[in-house]
């Protein structure tokens, strides 16, 4: 049975969780709170705080400035959509890289697969989503690579795929120069990350 959901404009029928689809996602409204569905579950988050969005901005820049220099593909952030599978979907990254020969066509509103790296930056609101449930959702959608950076202990995690499940490649700190499997040769110094 349909719970019902009440936004400032408009009444809707909200599925329980577990049963929520793209169809019931695309029924809720545009209202600046990013929504996420995985595994038929419903995930809302507010609008992140200023830690947070210097390391996504930060991140990409860097990243999407080795990516650009050695035309391997695209660096994005979120809002943009990535299907991940019929059940999780959408789900909506901090960062994702995608190589070019698989970019999208120009007017894309989604990506339909597994990028070729994913990065999200924790918050207090979205910490436990981020290292269990989007974990798990991107392993088994076989995403190659998966940074966890953590600006309250200023140190990323970066994991690869090794068969079917992540292995952590390592956790770096301060002035260590964090290692990529995708980007070889990336010198990204960690704490260069995180707001001063």
């Amino acid at each position: 049975m349909a719970e019902t959901m009440i936004f400032p404009t408009k009444e809707i029928a909200r599925p329980t969780q577990g049963h929520w689809t793209y169809d019931d996602y695309l029924k809720l409204p545009d209202d600046g709170r990013r929504y996420e569905i995985i595994e038929g579950v419903l995930y809302v988050t507010n609008a992140p705080g200023l830690d947070h969005q210097f390391t996504v901005f930060e991140t990409a820049r860097q990243m999407g400035n080795f990516v650009l220099e050695h035309k391997l593909g695209y660096v994005i952030t979120a809002p943009f959509e990535v299907h991940l599978a019929e059940l999780s979907r959408p789900v909506q990254p901090d960062i994702l890289f995608i190589r070019a020969e698989r970019w999208p066509k120009p007017g894309a509103k989604f990506f339909t697969s597994a990028p070729d790296l994913i990065i999200e930056v924790l918050s207090e609101s979205t910490g436990r989503t981020d290292q269990s449930v989007k974990f798990t959702a991107y392993e088994q959608a076989g995403v190659p690579e998966y940074w966890i950076a953590n600006p309250k202990t200023r140190s990323a995690q970066v994991f690869t795929l090794s068969g079917q499940e992540y292995a952590l490649i390592n956790q770096f700190i301060g002035e260590e120069i964090i290692q990529s499997h995708i980007f070889p040769g990336l010198q990204i110094i960690t704490n260069t990350l995180f707001n001063q």
